[in-house]
């Protein structure tokens, strides 16, 4: 399966690092014009030189995806330059730094930083791209959720299983909303993978004894890797998905 971008412009949020980064190059290597942002600028500049001898292109921008003026302003300048977005991938999200506590202790400030990265940021995105991708009667957007909107999250986080489980459900009726225009509109939850400082954060915290019980749970009996979420990407964003839509896919190893 030779998948190819040539003359697509893609879009990736949070493609300072992780899954984010990995999909950007991926979308680079395959000819795209990638426009990928993020709130870490430093980071953000380390993917733009990583993608510099790829046959496509990456333009990087800081971006906070909670703050909607600066996805549509973002949005526009890309659209100026080149006139059509074929391809939003949704991937910002995370944890931003919270552990889990118990329920009682949550604050109102706490659950909504989860919610507004996590799913406001998705919600803008595609209602900046949608009316383009609308005249155009072409786009696919891939949202970046997790095997915590599926089920129990390890983080232990209520807002993160809750957000990333809402984002999945906007992914559902996006997709019934624009599929008459032949816009497709799937989501894919990684499992575990090792693809930012918070992840590996949190495997380190679980002992030898808890990382071995972990990947036990894998039918595959291994952790998997950024680029494996960055082939599902590639995937729904190909015209081989282009019958496709509404999806959920599980690239976790075989969860069991």
């Amino acid at each position: 399966m030779n998948i190819q971008f040539s003359g697509k412009t893609a879009i990736v949020t949070g493609a300072a690092h992780g899954f984010g980064r990995a999909i950007a190059q991926a979308f680079a290597e395959r000819g795209a014009r990638v426009w990928a942002c993020d709130v870490l600028g430093d980071e953000l500049a380390e993917t733009k030189q990583l993608c510099a001898e790829a046959p496509g292109d990456c333009r990087v921008k800081v971006v906070d995806v909670r703050k909607r003026d600066e996805v549509f302003s973002f949005v526009a300048e890309v659209l100026e330059s080149d006139r059509s977005v074929q391809i939003l991938v949704n991937n910002a999200g995370g944890v931003l730094g919270q552990v889990g506590r118990p329920l009682e202790e949550i604050s109102e400030a706490d659950w909504d930083s989860i919610f507004e990265v996590n799913t406001r940021g998705a919600f803008y995105f595609a209602q900046a791209v949608a009316p383009g991708m609308k005249a155009q009667k072409y786009g696919r957007i891939i949202n970046i959720s997790s095997g915590a909107g599926l089920g129990v999250s390890l983080t232990g986080i209520q807002a993160y299983a809750s957000a990333k489980a809402a984002q999945i459900g906007l992914t559902r009726q996006l997709a019934h909303e624009l599929g008459q225009w032949n816009i497709t509109v799937n989501n894919i939850a990684p499992g575990f993978v090792l693809s930012n400082p918070n992840s590996i954060r949190q495997f380190e915290s679980y002992g030898e004894e808890g990382q071995r019980a972990l990947i036990n749970r894998f039918a595959l009996k291994r952790l998997g890797s950024a680029q494996d979420i960055a082939n599902g990407v590639l995937f729904f964003a190909s015209d081989y998905a282009g019958w496709v839509t509404g999806q959920v896919l599980a690239i976790d190893g075989g969860k069991l």
